[in-house]
């Protein structure tokens, strides 16, 4: 048995967790190791990849400076998370805002330091994206569809990262940078329907507060029809191995998400949406394992 000061300790380092969301941070590091075997250096030999130091060190600054990220935007929307997600925020408060921002600017000198192994570049890029997370976090995200695209940014600069390291421009990359980009501000904007009741109370200035539900939902409709312009060109014109078997799926359920979405008028009906959409970012990053089957069979084998 646990003692009582072993029992908070161990619900504390789940608090940090949960505030970091220590699983989204696991899933982008693979996702940035996948993407560079198989999709930004497929002729480079699958060893030199997975054991460069400078791709390690990339992948090492990123994740710290996405959990800093997360933890500043709970600092920021500490007093809406409480509306919006209760029990979330019951947990995360188990850890003082003290605590919190010196684990802030520890996280981030140490992502600095990771990225100042590989190049002055990385460390301007990185320190770049650390101010960009800051200013999202204190003053964009109250602005309309501004704060939606900025985030969504925010959410692929890592994978920006590898692509300027590895120096791949072939268009197959943009097409799914473009698909995964569209995703993700779908995802933000459904986010923006979903915590309603919290950014009314804290005077946040989204789109369907100041426009409504119905506009909201026409733009995040544009969003899902552009979406299907990538999905349909990775299937058709793009070798992308197996992986083709995934874009079809998605091309289905992004049609259902859309009558889903033109029903929908709950915060429920919106959390199912947003999971949706999250089920198929996250599918999609085991599914770039798909692009080259041989390459994980001939290291099994």
């Amino acid at each position: 048995m646990l003692s009582r000061k072993n029992r908070l300790i161990l619900l504390k380092l789940l608090s940090l967790f949960s505030v970091v969301r220590g699983y989204n941070i696991l899933i982008i590091a693979l996702a940035q190791y996948l993407a560079s075997i198989y999709i930004l250096a497929p002729d480079l030999p699958l060893r030199q990849v997975v054991f460069d130091l400078n791709l390690f060190m990339i992948v090492v600054a990123s994740a710290l400076i996405i959990a800093s990220g997360y933890i500043i935007n709970n600092f920021y929307d500490a007093e809406k998370d409480l509306i919006n997600r209760p029990r979330k925020s019951m947990l995360d408060r188990l850890v003082s805002q003290r605590f919190k921002l010196s684990t802030y600017f520890v996280l981030n000198f140490l992502s600095v330091l990771a990225a100042s192994y590989v190049s002055f570049r990385a460390v301007v890029f990185f320190s770049a994206y650390i101010f960009g997370i800051w200013l999202y976090s204190h003053k964009l995200k109250r602005i309309p569809f501004l704060g939606n695209f900025v985030s969504a940014t925010l959410a692929i600069s890592p994978f920006f990262a590898v692509f300027v390291y590895y120096k791949n421009f072939d268009t197959v990359i943009f097409v799914h940078a473009i698909f995964l980009f569209l995703l993700i501000l779908a995802r933000e904007m459904i986010k923006d329907l979903e915590n309603m009741t919290g950014d009314l109370a804290q005077n946040y200035d989204t789109i369907p507060i100041l426009y409504g539900a119905k506009v909201s939902k026409l733009l995040i409709s544009c969003l899902i029809l552009l979406t299907l312009i990538p999905s349909l060109l990775l299937i058709i014109k793009f070798d992308v191995g197996y992986m083709h078997y995934y874009f079809m799926g998605c091309v289905l359920l992004l049609l259902l998400f859309l009558v889903l979405l033109l029903k929908s008028g709950t915060k429920r009906h919106y959390v199912w949406l947003h999971n949706i959409l999250k089920l198929i970012i996250v599918v999609g990053v085991f599914s770039i394992l798909l692009i080259n089957v041989d390459l994980v069979l001939n290291r099994i084998l």
